[in-house]
């Protein structure tokens, strides 16, 4: 058997057994992150009898879930390994799809992203992080790049195939876009069944039982909370990336449908919209060289920042087509800022720091702020100020970005950056060394999207 998974193929330079490994990873992150509910959620809520308040207090609750269900998820994963990790999460996410479908209350949508959050932890990083090590055990760790990104190809144009059939759906049965979010998650956990087991493969992706242990994770922690204490460039970076994915996930998760009913776009028609904000945001993620050289990383996000937020007070004044327009512009914006601000943050992070628990710390800080957010957002729409809300939520980004960009140009961090030898790179640039450093698989995948 191993021989046969040894025999490399002409033309791929892959084994059977890695060509094996990309596929099922290219099915099971394509169906798990297929949900079908996503551009109708909030209006399916209200129909259901739920109000703003209730729904937003939902969507505050499910980030602090996420946070709390995030912290323990390097440790689960090194117990019981990562392809395990990934069954247990696609038999979660499978059922927090049908709670709806037996329940749609305020108890039903609650319990569903409560199992939403322990699904997605559950798999955020494990999916990658199998992928690596089974390409590394395959001698193919070469082409793990390139499938990641594949991989994310694919599920976006599922995205784009799948949300526009939404609303004709759900006039031949109300509940099917969570049947069939229910049915994509069962056919990722078929994906996660056939996955190959990884023999010798490092980092417990087994589940051998070897894995590190409690005071191991303890300590990981530790250094990464002292890490970004000692460095207030790490720390004004993770600062500007929790900006920006706050930002982008309210707009585009929590007020996406609010918007479009307050500008008349009809509940059949937010599947489409959806479908072209994936497409501009997916171009723009596959393109940060488009972005010029002329500026730094840290100026382009900034400069993005404000696009995002020029971009939400315009939604204020322009008709239904407008709105569509600056939906896909944020959508764009929010493409090109995620891999230029991703990058910064990984080239900030000391070699010898514990990488993943510290992108670990950020994920959990976006997801508290966005729980604060949707507490926010909730008051706002139950007094119908949406409008206030986007100006507020605009000025209020411009006010950070700017804050924000005068402390990362300040004589400290200069400093800090000098004595650390620190060169900025252009948005399309590979910092000299950053992309030939070691890393774990959990450090390349462990913030999700």
């Amino acid at each position: 058997m191993r021989a046969l998974s040894g025999r490399r193929e002409a033309g791929t330079g892959l084994t059977v057994t890695a060509r094996r490994i990309i596929r099922l990873n290219y099915g099971f992150q394509l169906l798990f992150n297929l949900l079908w509910w996503m551009p109708v959620f909030y209006a399916y809520q209200k129909e259901a009898g739920l109000s703003d308040g209730q729904i937003f207090g939902i969507q505050s609750i499910y980030y602090v879930a996420f946070c709390l269900f995030e912290i323990p998820t390097g440790l689960i994963a090194d117990r019981i390994g990562t392809r395990n990790c990934l069954r247990a999460g696609a038999v979660v996410m499978t059922a927090a799809n049908l709670a709806p479908v037996v329940s749609a209350s305020y108890a039903g949508f609650l319990v569903h992203f409560l199992a939403i959050a322990a699904g997605r932890s559950l798999t955020s990083g494990a999916a990658s992080a199998y992928l690596y090590d089974g390409l590394r055990a395959e001698k193919c760790d070469e082409h793990y790049m390139r499938a990641e990104g594949t991989a994310r190809a694919l599920g976006l144009v599922a995205k784009v195939v799948c949300w526009p059939l939404v609303g004709p759906l759900m006039a031949v049965t109300h509940p099917a876009p969570y049947v069939l979010s229910a049915a994509s998650a069962a056919g990722s956990l078929a994906c996660a069944v056939a996955l190959p087991r990884l023999a010798g493969a490092g980092g417990g992706t087994e589940g051998t039982g070897g894995g590190r242990g409690g005071g191991a994770f303890l300590r990981d922690a530790g250094a990464a909370l002292r890490c970004v204490a000692s460095s207030r460039w790490l720390a004004l970076l993770m600062v500007q990336g929790v900006a920006i994915f706050t930002l982008s996930r309210i707009c585009q998760v929590n007020l996406f449908q609010p918007i479009l009913l307050d500008h008349g776009i009809a509940e059949a028609s937010h599947g489409s919209v959806m479908a072209a904000m994936t497409v501009a945001e997916a171009a723009a993620s596959a393109r940060p060289q488009w972005l010029s050289r002329r500026l730094s990383p840290v100026a382009w996000v900034s400069v993005l920042s404000l696009a995002l937020a020029v971009s939400l007070a315009a939604m204020t004044l322009g008709g239904p087509w407008a709105v569509v327009a600056l939906l896909c512009l944020f959508a764009a914006a929010t493409g090109f800022a995620y891999p230029v601000q991703r990058k910064l943050v990984n080239d900030a992070v000391p070699a010898d720091a514990p990488r993943a628990t510290l992108l670990s710390v950020e994920s959990i800080v976006d997801r508290a702020v966005c729980a604060l957010a949707a507490i926010a957002v909730g008051a706002y729409l139950a007094a119908g100020r949406l409008d206030a809300l986007l100006w507020h939520s605009a000025l209020a980004t411009a006010v950070l970005i700017g804050v924000l960009h005068l402390l990362l140009r300040g004589g400290a961090v200069r400093r800090e950056r000098a004595g650390r030898g620190v060169r900025p790179a252009g948005p399309g640039e590979t910092r000299a060394g950053a992309a030939d450093r070691p890393d774990t698989a959990r450090s390349r995948a462990r913030k999700p999207l």
